[in-house]
């Protein structure tokens, strides 16, 4: 697929990367195609942690919207942001001065006011990852991805349902999982799930937005290379074929530095950045296919251009969904979940 020459002078003057492809599905006599650019946007954060807020939120969105104005010149018709794009992923160094400052309300929030008029502009869903500030619920945070359909609304939001406790991950000093469960959003572009971060390492996650009709699950993250790269390139891509849908693998770049020295609780010695995001982006298709991936390294906006159709294509070829045993597994889960689970294993007699 061709980048638009108003898309590669952005890119150029700004100092980040577009690619484009095509996904296709095969023709059909009674439907038409279903065909919709899907997007995803990584970025590393501007200004230095010691910064005042304002001073790097303002700094990210005036990068970002460089990008937007990209995918908007490349006729994208939803993209999606990488995970708590509005701020450094601080999470790690569980202090709550000034970190916690970065929340804003979804639906009412500075960033989601600003993205509502570069949804309407450009005719284009923005699934918009942020620290979400409840005040309906005493103010509590949520890690959260905020839905603006493509006239400028607020359709919804959806809340990160795995937290992390594992290296410097300290996310559960700040919110804890969600309670949205593994809503679907009906856009004038297709059937959207959010499954953010942590959540691509649960399968059973991922098969939520699947059972709940999702034609397109976006996976913003932040994750650095030390810990998870090995699994990055396998995780979306096997979701979608397992459930049969596009998945989009986001993630952030860059080496964050923070002011004081923070520990993970595994004898590493105290540090102060949570290590290098690795980028690499990517769109993987229902059939299995997948496209290259952005940069570890630079900022980048990545289009695919898919027919939804394919969904259904390789429902009928696979039939994953029809021969699924769900019943079979709700009486297994429905029992494992009960205090006194007895696990089905047949013990060899002739052991001691």
């Amino acid at each position: 697929m061709d980048v638009v020459d108003s898309a590669k002078e952005l890119a150029e003057a700004h100092n980040f990367q577009v690619k484009a492809y095509k996904v296709s599905a095969a023709p059909e006599e009674l439907r038409e195609p279903r065909i919709v650019r899907i997007a995803g946007i990584q970025n590393s954060v501007v200004l230095p942690t010691t910064a005042s807020v304002k001073d790097q939120r303002d700094a990210i969105w005036a990068k970002v919207q460089k990008m937007l104005d990209a995918a908007g010149s490349m006729k994208v018709n939803v993209v999606c942001l990488q995970e708590a794009w509005t701020m450094p992923f601080a999470f790690c160094t569980r202090e709550k001065s000034k970190w916690c400052e970065f929340a804003e309300s979804a639906e009412k929030g500075p960033t989601t006011q600003m993205l509502q008029q570069y949804a309407s502009k450009y005719n284009m869903v923005i699934i918009n990852p942020i620290l979400e500030r409840d005040e309906i619920h005493g103010g509590t945070l949520w890690n959260t991805a905020v839905v603006i359909g493509n006239n400028g609304n607020v359709i919804g939001k959806s809340r990160k349902n795995h937290i992390p406790r594992v290296g410097d991950f300290n996310e559960s000093t700040y919110y804890m999982e969600g309670n949205t469960g593994h809503r679907v959003f009906e856009t004038a572009f297709g059937n959207i799930g959010i499954n953010i971060c942590y959540g691509r390492h649960h399968p059973l996650n991922w098969m939520g937005y699947g059972l709940n009709g999702a034609e397109i699950v976006f996976n913003p993250s932040a994750t650095v290379g030390a810990l998870s790269e090995p699994m990055w390139s396998i995780e979306a891509r096997n979701a979608a074929i397992a459930n049969t849908y596009y998945s989009v693998g986001i993630n952030r770049i860059g080496t964050e530095q923070f002011p004081n020295e923070f520990t993970s609780g595994d004898g590493k010695p105290a540090h102060k950045d949570f290590g290098a995001f690795y980028g690499s982006s990517y769109v993987a298709s229902p059939d299995g296919s997948r496209t290259p991936g952005l940069s570890r390294t630079s900022d980048g906006l990545i289009v695919a251009e898919c027919d939804l159709n394919l969904c259904q294509q390789v429902k009928d070829k696979w039939m994953f969904q029809t021969t699924a045993r769900h019943t079979m597994y709700a009486e297994l889960l429905t029992a494992y979940c009960k205090h006194d689970f007895e696990p089905q294993r047949v013990r060899d007699p002739s052991l001691a």
